[in-house]
Parts: C-alpha cells; structure tokens; sequence
C-alpha cells in the first residue's frame, strides 16, 4: 500500500468550502476514509479595519485551492476529480499530480507533527548557523510560531535589513 500525501486541488473560485464538503461527503458514502484521510482550506487569520475598527477574521490562504492527503491511485484520483467544483489537480501533468513536498507543507502547519519550541524573546542577538546567511548577527524583531520563524536585522549594504530565519537555523548569541 502506497504512503499518502498531500496533494493541491484546484477548484473554482469560491468553491473550496462546498469541495471540502462535497469529497468528505464521497469519503463518507464510498467508505474511503483509509484512502482519503483530510481535507483543508487553509486559512489564517487576518486582522481587518473597517470603518476605523479593527476586527479579526480568517481569510483563506489560496483562493481556488483545497488540500487533500490521500493515498494516490486511479480510484481516489476518479474520485476528488469528479467531484463537483473541482477543476482538476495542481502539477504539470494532471494524470499524475505531485504530491506537495514536507518542506512545502510546513509554513501551513501541516505534516510536521513536531513544532520547535524555543528560548528566544523579540530584542536577542542570534547567529545564523545555516543557510545562505550562515554566521550573520542579528537582532531578533520579530517571531512567527506558526510558520517556525524568526526576522531579525542583519547588517547589509551598511543597513539593517529584515530577514526570516527558521528556528533551527538560528542560535542564541552568549
């Protein structure tokens, strides 16, 4: 049995909440819950200013797209295909879609069961110990936690220049 992953479905736009249905629907009916394990439509939050009030509200991340982790063969595919609302499926041959990398997946939150959790407050001085910035100072401005980032300034062209750096690449100056 094939490993399942994640996979990007177009869908017309304004649609994805009534695919999501529609597919957990046919998961239901047809009995796949072993083959088509989630669907999402994700979503972030967004701070809104209407009328000079500020509101939060989630807003979703890719209009026109849904994820799906499933298990990849002709039926499964037949089946998220056909159902209403959906275009087809992202990638360069839409017989074989491909399947979004871990890599891909982590800035949604998904597939990386484990988040990092870290000793580090907005104002440390950190050093970058990989990447293309490997062995800049910075001072850290900023901490996203959802997306395992950090900005920090670092020194560029005589001025300080934010740059997002992820958890395990930055190390704690002292």
């Amino acid at each position: 049995m094939s490993e399942a992953k994640w996979y990007v479905v177009h869908t017309y736009s304004g649609y994805e909440n009534k695919v999501k249905a529609n597919i957990e629907k046919t998961i239901e009916n047809r009995h796949l819950e072993d083959q088509i394990l989630e669907v999402r439509v994700p979503l972030e939050d967004v701070v809104e200013v209407k009328n000079g009030v500020k509101k939060q509200v989630q807003k979703k991340m890719f209009p026109g797209y849904v994820l799906v982790h499933m298990i990849m063969n002709k039926d499964n595919w037949y089946v998220v295909r056909n159902t209403r609302g959906v275009t087809g499926f992202v990638g360069s041959n839409p017989q074989e879609p491909v399947p979004l990398s871990p890599a891909e997946m982590q800035p949604l939150g998904v597939g990386s069961e484990e988040k990092m959790v870290i000793d580090l407050e907005i104002g440390d001085q950190v050093v970058v110990i990989g990447g293309p910035w490997k062995d800049s100072e910075g001072e850290i401005t900023a901490i996203n936690q959802s997306k395992q980032t950090v900005t920090i300034n670092v020194e560029m062209f005589g001025r300080a220049t934010p740059v997002e750096i992820g958890f395990a690449e930055v190390r704690k100056v002292g």
